[in-house]
């Protein structure tokens, strides 16, 4: 096999993530024409395959900007094919996140993909890198919050409506938890190149419970309830009213009853 044959084989798009972006785009329809016979499980399959769709995107998206930036050896691990099965924590990447949506019903940051640092030279790069995937989650949320920033809501149906005000939430959430810049998560990687040596030694022993222990701070009170006044601020400012996303919540969530009557679906 030629080089150029091996290379366009690391950069073809995944048949899994072809079905994973399948599955958005029926289950999509489906709730825009209101042709399924559960608008909540169609919002539920739509919303968690979409919410796949920006994991991988989220990975991709620091592959990419890896690749561009010196990491010549990140196509042979098949991160550029969007395919989730390839990342290398394929449960911190996908399964986690896909969980904390059913279970809280909030956008939990994947793992990032394995890029050989050594090749990259540089700070910006190496900051860039980090920064490139919440970045992708920052786009998603643009895109799903057009209709409403852009008062271009007539015509689209209400549960289509209130699916995208979920997701998009889905996308701040985990774009702010990511740029936290706490050791595990993407907004320590931004600063990291700009620290001392010491300091990055002393901090690496405890960058494998980073992640764990924000998480854990998100269950104390205070901090959850300033967690969430930061984005419902944010949503406001993307011009989506709490009624369609806490509406969109409730639809997504269709086996604990539904969506209730204020939501008119």
């Amino acid at each position: 096999m030629s080089t150029t044959t091996h290379r366009h084989d690391e950069r073809r798009i995944s048949p899994v993530f072809l079905a994973i972006l399948a599955v958005m785009a029926v289950t999509g329809w489906a709730v825009w024409t209101d042709f399924a016979a559960l608008p909540g499980l169609a919002v539920f399959l739509f919303v968690t395959a979409a919410w796949i769709v920006s994991l991988c995107l989220h990975e991709y998206a620091h592959a990419r900007t890896a690749l561009h930036s010196g990491d010549i050896t990140i196509g042979a691990r098949g991160y550029l094919t969007l395919n989730p099965l390839a990342y290398t924590h394929a449960v911190l990447s996908i399964i986690l996140p896909v969980l904390f949506v059913i279970l809280g019903g909030i956008g939990l940051p994947g793992g990032a993909v394995f890029v050989d640092r050594g090749r990259v030279h540089g700070r910006w790069k190496h900051s860039l890198i980090s920064v490139a995937g919440p970045l992708a989650n920052v786009l998603f949320a643009v895109v799903c919050t057009a209709p409403f920033w852009l008062d271009a809501l007539d015509g689209v149906p209400t549960a289509f409506r209130y699916a995208l005000a979920f997701l998009a939430f889905l996308q701040v959430t985990a774009a702010l938890l990511n740029l936290l810049p706490v050791p595990g998560l993407d907004g320590y990687g931004v600063i990291e190149p700009w620290l001392s040596y010491n300091v990055k030694r002393q901090i690496e022993p405890y960058a494998p419970y980073g992640f764990f222990v924000v998480i854990a701070l998100l269950f104390v009170p205070a901090v959850n309830g300033a967690f969430f006044d930061v984005i419902d601020g944010l949503m406001r400012a993307l011009g989506v009213p709490e009624l369609s996303r806490a509406c969109g919540s409730e639809m997504y969530r269709f086996w604990q009853g539904g969506a209730p009557e204020i939501c008119g679906v």
